[in-house]
């Protein structure tokens, strides 16, 4: 159960980053905006422990995975953006 709950976070964070930081080289669809959330979720839960805000083996909440998902954007469109003017 503690799979799907992550799934199902992971979107409702991806969405929610998608909503606060919206850009037009962003990943889209569902299994990318979930992913998204996942990877934010993971990104949070290693600062948060780096930092000593989470003990270790405890994750971050949806306001954490949300942080973590708007980060993850904001490096995507930067490396994204850049590889655009390369090109």
């Amino acid at each position: 159960m503690g799979i799907i709950w992550t799934i199902i976070i992971g979107f409702i964070a991806g969405v929610i980053a998608k909503f606060i930081m919206p850009g037009d080289n962003e990943p889209s669809g569902f299994i990318l905006t979930t992913i998204l959330g996942i990877v934010g979720a993971f990104v949070a839960t290693y600062l948060g422990q780096a930092l000593g805000w989470y003990r270790p083996g405890e994750g971050a909440g949806l306001v954490g995975a949300v942080v973590g998902a708007v980060i993850v954007l904001f490096i995507y469109g930067f490396v994204a953006g850049r590889s655009r003017r390369a090109i």
